[in-house]
């Protein structure tokens, strides 16, 4: 009962949804419906999702706080759009902007300061204390903003990141306890990391992950006479190193960081000429 008052009172008691015109026609529906106590569920799994989708894309010096500098600002940067787009007597979403601005600044100007040393070769080092720190303030921002739907938006690279690592997560495939890549020293580049199994050992929906992700070429991996399988482990990061082959640290950070922008990039355009089509004026949120 405590998180639903505390999620009732943030959205101002409203348990409605905007349906995109083309469903709202076919399902006979109305443009805005009402989904009661899914709306709290929906909320609890979007600020779990935050406080982890940042952590679980990890281990490589700037990275952490570099994809939290882009997000956030990238969310300002939409918040200030909406300040400027929106009609002055509409008081809500000007006051709903705001906020989110007000949390976002400040958490922008200590994560840019953080970075500054967290930056390849790292003086200073991120942890789980940080990536759920991050991610529960964009959540807040999101949320409280009332922008909840664009927010995952600016999420697109944590959200193909999780759902590529779903196998793993779900030890469908084997998951070690850190899957980061590995370090070659001899030639000062990251190399994907790996695990180890055999087919035998997977269970039947473990062997059809594999069987996908091999058959589509989306891992790296070298099978034994025995039956014995060495993979690429199922992350965003190793996938980069996979597909475009060994680099510095700094140089895949970069590379991540450019996709991240990119993503915000997609996300303006399907938020605003895309979602104006699909619903209407209002937009999605």
């Amino acid at each position: 009962p405590g998180h639903r008052l505390m999620t009732y009172a943030a959205t101002g008691g409203a348990t409605w949804i905007k349906v995109p015109a083309p469903v709202a026609h076919a399902l006979g529906l109305r443009a805005v419906v009402d989904i009661g106590a899914l709306y709290y569920v929906y909320i609890s799994m979007l600020t779990i999702f935050c406080t982890n989708a940042i952590n679980i894309l990890a281990g490589v010096n700037g990275l952490e706080v570099g994809q939290s500098v882009v997000i956030g600002a990238s969310m300002a940067a939409f918040n200030l759009t909406q300040l400027l787009r929106s009609d002055p007597a509409d008081e809500a979403l000007r006051a709903n902007s705001l906020f989110s601005i007000y949390v976002l600044l400040p958490f922008i100007g200590c994560s840019l300061g953080l970075l500054y040393h967290n930056w390849y070769p790292a003086e200073a080092f991120v942890g789980d204390t940080y990536c759920y720190f991050a991610g529960m303030t964009v959540a807040v921002a999101g949320i409280l903003g009332h922008y909840s739907k664009t927010m995952l938006l600016f999420f697109l690279p944590q959200v193909a990141n999780f759902v590529y690592s779903l196998p793993q997560l779900f030890h469908l495939l084997p998951c070690p306890r850190h899957r980061m890549p590995a370090y070659d020293p001899t030639t000062d580049r990251l190399i994907v990391s790996t695990c180890s199994f055999t087919k035998g050992q997977l269970s039947a929906p473990g062997r059809v992950c594999y069987a996908v992700l091999s058959g589509l070429r989306l891992v790296r991996a070298q099978e034994g006479p025995g039956g014995e399988v060495t993979m690429s482990n199922l992350t965003v990061i190793n996938f980069a190193l996979y597909t475009l082959g060994p680099m510095r640290e700094d140089r895949l950070t970069v590379t991540l960081l450019g996709v991240q922008l990119a993503a915000s990039a997609v996300a303006f355009l399907v938020r605003y000429p895309l979602a104006a089509a699909l619903y209407g004026a209002g937009g999605v949120d």
